[in-house]
């Protein structure tokens, strides 16, 4: 039997290039040799989206359009939202009732986001234990191997250790300690050269057109230090640069040497990154354009991922309450 992966994306917003490079990519390619689960993790979206969450169903459904255009393909994959599958709240409840409160008050990724995020209060009951329902999502499919960056580790270690906790209070070996499937996904800038988010409105998304791509690249911070198109550049501190790296690697050492000896200007290195990307995301644009103009078809899919997810769930909680002898 394929061994078991559970990734997801929080459906708070369009998805962009760095999605495209950091997750999609790599989940098309993983879906070959794993069986996978791919959830639209909504209930992880409320915890920094609870106070207005009235835009998550149709962000579900846009960026479920984007992973398929990208080549999820659901009869290879189950595609679900998270929401719809009750079993991980159920052991997202027990769980949490024997995890430490130091475990999740250590939490790197919990103190940083407490420290930089404030365009919305984050110090709640739910934000706190979000790592729990973060193992449980893992752990109520028996997931062998999590597509993580280093970054995700310590989240990663903290799963491994509630699933420890969980074997050795109640004597079985109900849940594997999940590995970690580490993935080499290039970091993008975004156009103002800080890392691309939605949150800061610095991205490139999978549904923008060739007009609007156009408009984004050509905003893009360049070398600072390269004021005139005599003056000579250096493209390892340029953003434009770092996109040909990875969407046009066999262009990406003419144009570095082309930058250096100023034989390329900006604005021509900038159209031609423009002319790639477009090229790159017509065919995602036109495949996306015809599911979403298919009445029902992703509900559909959803609908069918969903089923499959929660018949392996149920089964997990089972052994689970079976072990605790409730």
């Amino acid at each position: 039997m394929k061994q078991t992966i559970l990734s997801g994306i929080r459906p708070t917003g369009k998805l962009h290039l760095g999605h495209l490079v950091g997750a999609l990519a790599n989940w098309v390619k993983l879906q070959e040799e794993y069986r996978c689960f791919f959830m639209a993790a909504d209930w992880h979206a409320l915890m920094g989206e609870y106070e207005d969450p009235s835009l998550m169903p149709g962000n579900i459904i846009d960026n479920v359009a984007d992973w398929l255009s990208a080549g999820i393909d659901p009869s290879k994959s189950s595609v679900f939202i998270q929401s719809r599958v009750g079993q991980h709240l159920d052991l997202n409840m027990i769980l949490s009732c024997l995890v430490p409160l130091g475990w999740l008050e250590r939490c790197p990724t919990y103190k940083e986001q407490l420290r930089e995020v404030n365009t919305r209060d984050l110090n709640t009951y739910g934000f706190l234990g979000y790592p729990v329902l973060q193992a449980a999502d893992i752990l109520l499919y028996k997931a062998d191997k999590v597509p993580v960056g280093e970054d995700q580790l310590p989240h990663l270690e903290l799963t491994r250790e509630i699933a420890r906790r969980f074997n050795s209070l109640y004597g079985c070996a109900v849940f594997p300690e999940p590995g970690a499937l580490l993935t080499d996904s290039p970091r993008l800038p975004g156009l103002d050269g800080r890392k691309m988010s939605k949150s800061y409105g610095n991205a490139v998304y999978l549904s923008d057109d060739d007009a609007v791509v156009s408009a984004k690249v050509s905003s893009m911070v360049t070398d600072p230090a390269r004021v005139r198109r005599s003056d000579k550049g250096h493209p390892e501190v340029c953003s434009v640069f770092s996109y040909y790296s990875v969407f046009w690697p066999e262009k990406a050492r003419e144009t570095a040497d082309s930058c250096r000896n100023a034989s390329i200007g900006c604005t021509e290195c900038k159209k031609m990154l423009a002319a790639k990307l477009g090229g790159i995301l017509s065919p995602l644009r036109e495949k996306r354009a015809e599911l979403l103009n298919r009445s029902g078809y992703i509900e559909d899919v959803l609908k069918e991922g969903a089923a499959k997810a929660s018949a392996v769930a149920a089964a997990t909680l089972e052994e689970t309450r079976r072990a605790m002898k409730i």
